[in-house]
């Protein structure tokens, strides 16, 4: 069975350090506050008390009104520079977001990168084209527009 890769990547400056803005994503809670209400997101649990490599997160979302559950683990954590979350169960075939930090005096380059699949071959296709393209990119760019509003938006700011 084969399935199509989408490659989602966000670059976004902020006029922060690096060690401030690592630390706000360090905290698994700060998601809540760069999801757009719409989703309906909400962490349930962690499998540890702060995020390190291997903590399990929990999430309960809601897209197009249909209730979706989702596991998520942290596969790699390089504070202040990288980390990387995985589905482990939720609505993807493969949802794999690496997270970097870049450090430019008291300037940060943040850049996601997405990687995922959908399930269900040609409907699954037809879903991206459809629906899930529109809503990851609505996703990410309201979280653009949340961290620029939290952190202060930075001159070449890009997504």
């Amino acid at each position: 069975m084969s399935f199509r890769f989408h490659t989602l990547r966000r670059e976004q400056w902020l006029a922060r350090p690096i060690e401030e803005v690592f630390s706000f994503f360090a905290d698994a809670h700060n998601l809540e506050e760069i999801t757009p209400a719409w989703v309906g997101f909400k962490i349930l649990s962690m499998s540890t008390q702060s995020i390190s490599q291997g903590t399990e997160i929990r999430y309960r979302l809601r897209l197009h009104g249909i209730p979706i559950h989702w596991l998520t683990e942290i596969r790699c954590w390089k504070p202040p520079h990288l980390f990387v979350d995985v589905q482990m169960a939720g609505p993807y075939r493969l949802w794999h977001h690496m997270h970097r930090f870049e450090a430019h005096g008291e300037r940060t380059k943040m850049i996601d990168t997405v990687r995922y699949a959908l399930p269900f071959g040609i409907v699954g296709r037809i879903a991206h084209s459809l629906n899930v393209r529109a809503d990851v990119r609505r996703i990410f760019a309201y979280r653009s527009q949340r961290i620029d509003e939290l952190f202060g938006m930075q001159e070449g700011s890009a997504l």
